[in-house]
């Protein structure tokens, strides 16, 4: 996917965000391969984010965020998520397209709209996708404990065979629509029950006959939690 860096430094906010989330150290070269940048441009972007207090390089080299950067980087993915689910059920995009809309609604939708948005959804708690909307005391709500990733393993960790429930496929998968129309397709969307099968080349994921193979490194990033 071809990403419209509409504001920059929010897409590399939530970017590290993501990254947080599937438990991938964020370093510059993720940012760069996620956001298609190049090196250069990356740690440019890196040094005058630190300078504007959002972000420190740490020794090992990761991003960490500050508690300005992590507010920002907050408000940023909670509008990305109440902007799929407002194109997904309200106005019926394709499921595989809404991430990638999203993206650009993300950084234009005013706090008053994206209140209103919520009210209207009948404040949520996860993404179409099935991801945790952040924040979500900034709205008036305070976020539901069950809605905490605990107990999660992706489809690709080992050992990891049998019947389990779909939890959340994160933002990475979110940008290649042609998984998750295949995804989609099968029934493999959050909360539906599958079964899983380690393979050599990959993962075999079957819902009621449908079956799906995904290579390990796209099934790394699809979490799943027991039946």
């Amino acid at each position: 996917m071809r990403h419209d860096l509409v504001d920059t430094t929010e897409m590399y906010l939530r970017t590290i965000l993501e990254l947080e989330e599937e438990g991938v150290p964020p370093l510059r070269a993720r940012i760069a391969e996620r956001l298609h940048q190049s090196g250069p441009t990356v740690s440019q972007t890196v040094a005058r984010m630190e300078r504007d207090g959002l972000l420190t390089v740490e020794g090992d080299r990761h991003l960490a965020l500050t508690p300005l950067g992590r507010a920002s980087a907050v408000s940023v993915m909670r509008k990305h998520r109440l902007a799929e689910l407002l194109l997904v059920n309200v106005i019926g995009m394709p499921y595989e397209e809404a991430h990638e809309e999203a993206c650009r609604w993300e950084h234009v939708m005013s706090d008053a709209v994206e209140k209103r948005v919520y009210d209207l959804l009948n404040r949520p708690t996860r993404s179409p996708y099935g991801n945790p909307i952040p924040g979500l005391e900034q709205l008036g709500t305070p976020e539901q404990p069950t809605d905490r990733n605990d107990g999660e393993r992706n489809l690709a960790f080992p050992g990891l065979t049998g019947t389990v429930v779909v939890r959340r496929i994160c933002e990475s998968v979110q940008t290649d629509a042609d998984v998750l129309r295949q995804l989609h397709a099968a029934g493999v969307d959050p909360g539906a029950t599958v079964t899983v099968a380690q393979e050599r080349d990959g993962v075999s994921i079957d819902r009621s006959g449908d079956r799906v193979r995904l290579p390990r490194e796209v099934a790394s990033r699809v979490f799943v939690a027991a039946h």
